[in-house]
């Protein structure tokens, strides 16, 4: 499921185009004392004299009238004074599709229904002819842009809307507060850790989005159930099975960004102020968890929710 995260994560911009850490983590000096937790999404906290960072996971897209803010919630995004997402600039709908343009298209590939087992061409097939894309467009696609597109098709099947995600909610708000977003990364980055990875590795995205739109729906029930709850462990098997089908993609997509997430985490421990840091939740469960790569830091994040 985590395509359908990543496409949730971009997809606004294109139709225009993760077992907890906190818990094996040792004391520091840099530590805060337990808060007691309560139940909702995913929401820790590094903590000391003068600097607190939140960290929530969230979920980049949800149906209609889904209920996930609580109190804790509130209170800790109200006192932030920064905002840092995954990807800056993903509002700017026209830099991300142009830059989606350059880095997903490519002249002398294969036809897409050839990167693919025979036994996926058929739902490849009937996704395309769903798309409202010439099939012949998404032979210039590369595996992973295809894989977007196709899962595009997917969401609308299940009835859900990327622009309906946790972080379009919080820019909004951020915004008319007139705060400005930062990202760890933006737009371009994102896909160009996708080309950075094999062919093998992009086709295998590619067969991921062939799920039917009845499989597709109880996967992601199980995310959302696991995603409200705070259920970490829950997280780690719902929201990144992509990965686990490639040590590849895993390396790419998670484990060195989270080590750079956490990077810039223990540098900005270092300066007051009060941050809040909303991330894909597959990235704060697992044993490559953010908190997990901070604890290797010294610095302990604790859950208040």
């Amino acid at each position: 499921m985590l395509l359908r995260k990543w496409f949730g994560r971009v997809a606004a911009g294109f139709a225009a185009i993760g077992l907890m850490g906190a818990a094996a983590a040792r004391e520091a000096p840099r530590t805060h004392v337990a808060a007691k937790s309560v139940a909702g999404p995913g929401l820790w906290k590094l903590q000391d004299r003068d600097t607190t960072i939140y960290l929530f996971g969230t979920i980049h897209t949800l149906p209609a009238g889904a209920k996930w803010r609580t109190k804790a919630f509130d209170a800790a995004f109200g006192s932030a004074k920064e905002l840092m997402i995954e990807v800056g600039n993903i509002d700017d709908e026209q830099a991300v599709a142009g830059e989606l343009g350059k880095a997903g298209l490519a002249e002398g590939l294969p036809p897409l229904l050839e990167r693919v087992p025979a036994a996926k061409r058929p739902a490849i097939k009937a996704a395309i002819a769903k798309s409202g894309f010439p099939p012949a467009a998404f032979d210039r696609m590369k595996s992973w842009m295809a894989a977007l597109v196709l899962l595009n098709v997917t969401l609308k099947d299940i009835g859900l809307d990327p622009e309906r995600g946790v972080e379009r909610a919080l820019i909004t708000e951020w915004k008319a507060k007139g705060g400005k977003v930062e990202g760890f990364e933006t737009a371009a980055d994102q896909f160009g850790f996708l080309n950075s990875v094999s062919q093998e590795a992009q086709n295998k995205f590619l067969e991921a989005a062939a799920d039917s739109p009845e499989a597709a729906k109880k996967q992601f029930a199980a995310m959302l159930k696991a995603w409200k709850a705070g259920d970490v462990a829950g997280i780690a098997r719902t929201f990144d099975d992509e990965t686990q089908m490639s040590a590849e993609l895993r390396d790419v997509l998670m484990k060195k960004r989270n080590a750079r997430w956490a990077a810039w985490l223990a540098e900005r421990m270092k300066k007051p102020g009060t941050v809040f840091v909303a991330v894909g939740a597959g990235h704060l469960a697992g044993a490559d968890s953010v908190q997990r790569m901070l604890a290797a830091r010294g610095l302990k994040a604790v859950r208040v929710q």
